[in-house]
């Protein structure tokens, strides 16, 4: 009865500590707060499934973190999926990860983000990936390399391209 404790308290730990940075990659690349919190919550089911007795040996923000890419990965692939974003649903503010009024985001302005906001849609998949990989979740280029099992030099490609992007979106450029 103690194991069964010790390995509830532990999940729990994992799920507090793990959560709110799965959700907002979630909402980084699903754009729809439905989604992401599905998506979320079937992260943390395969958590619950794959954790083994000692947990404390794994690393487990890697491990979330790629199984949270992958998972957005298969959504986006679905059927229903396409079809829904064909819909062409428009991203309000509140969908927005994070979108609390501070000073920074009042002094940038709502037409700024959307502009910025749309253009990150614009982006490819993988593009997405990296840019919240890398610059919203601050991993480093060679761990976001292992997490989407790709070169160290296309992550930076994609980095490239898509910062290059978005910085055409800030300067009011198509």
């Amino acid at each position: 009865m103690q194991a069964l404790a010790e390995r509830h308290v532990d999940y729990d730990w994992l799920y507090r500590t793990h959560q709110p940075r799965v959700l907002r990659l979630c909402r980084m690349l699903l754009s729809d707060p439905d989604e992401a919190d599905d998506v979320t919550q079937e992260v943390f089911l395969k958590l619950m499934r794959y954790r083994p007795a000692d947990c404390a040996t794994i690393a487990w923000g890697p491990w979330l973190t790629k199984v949270t890419v992958n998972a957005c990965r298969d959504r986006r692939r679905s059927g229903w999926w396409r079809w829904w974003r064909e819909g062409g649903r428009e991203i309000q503010d509140t969908d927005l990860p994070n979108a609390v009024a501070t000073p920074e985001r009042e002094a940038l302005g709502r037409e700024e983000r959307w502009r910025v906001w749309r253009s990150f849609r614009k982006l490819s998949s993988r593009q997405q990936e990296v840019f919240a990989l890398r610059q919203i979740e601050g991993w480093s280029t060679e761990e976001v390399a292992e997490i989407l099992g790709v070169s160290t030099g296309s992550v930076k490609r994609h980095l490239f391209r898509a910062v290059h992007q978005l910085r055409e979106a800030l300067r009011g450029q198509p």
